[in-house]
């Protein structure tokens, strides 16, 4: 398998997980694989880290905030939509995920995963009660029936202080991921 995405845009939502941060680093190696990166951040993953670290490791600006979309007459969450190959979501909180599983669209995440044609990939990452919990049991269901991909998440410890499944998957199996489903 050639390591390289070169002319893919690729739109990673960050969202409110501790594991935001690891964001970081897999916006780095999907940028040393050629692949275009925009960034949008929920309000809740700002809390965690920075947007000037994904909009210096993305070489692109990043979006945040669906009341201060770009200049241009299309809204700039259809622009994203539009120009995306890929929507990565990584990490994929609960609130998120249920967002997306029933068509709710709070934030410019949302809205973008709403309007884009382009495929859905998610990376969940949150305490191992929460992803066990029949809600999101049944919220992840809904949306591997809609042919959205999943990479599941590890089993370790987490950041709550609990062991167990949870955990945001290695960057480099995310990437990894990234690159067969596009490929």
């Amino acid at each position: 398998m050639e390591r390289n995405l070169k002319g893919k845009t690729i739109i990673l939502g960050v969202t409110g997980s501790i594991a935001a941060y690891k964001a970081a680093d897999l916006t780095s190696q999907l940028n040393k694989l050629d692949a275009n990166v925009f960034v949008v951040m929920t309000r809740e993953s700002t809390e965690f880290i920075g947007s000037l670290t994904f909009q210096t490791l993305s070489r692109n600006p990043v979006a945040s905030d669906i009341w201060d979309e770009g200049k241009g007459w299309q809204p700039g969450h259809i622009e994203l939509a539009d120009k995306a190959d890929l929507l990565l979501v990584a990490p994929a909180t609960a609130n998120v995920i249920a967002c997306f599983a029933h068509g709710l669209a709070p934030d410019l995440l949302t809205s973008i995963y709403l309007a884009t044609p382009a495929p859905v990939m998610i990376a969940p990452a949150m305490n191992g009660k929460m992803l066990a919990h029949p809600a999101t049991k049944n919220n992840i269901s809904i949306l591997k029936n809609r042919g959205n991909q999943f990479i599941d998440p590890d089993e370790g410890m987490l950041a709550c202080g609990y062991e167990g499944f949870g955990k945001l998957a290695a960057v480099d199996q995310i990437v990894s991921g990234v690159l067969e489903f596009i490929q």
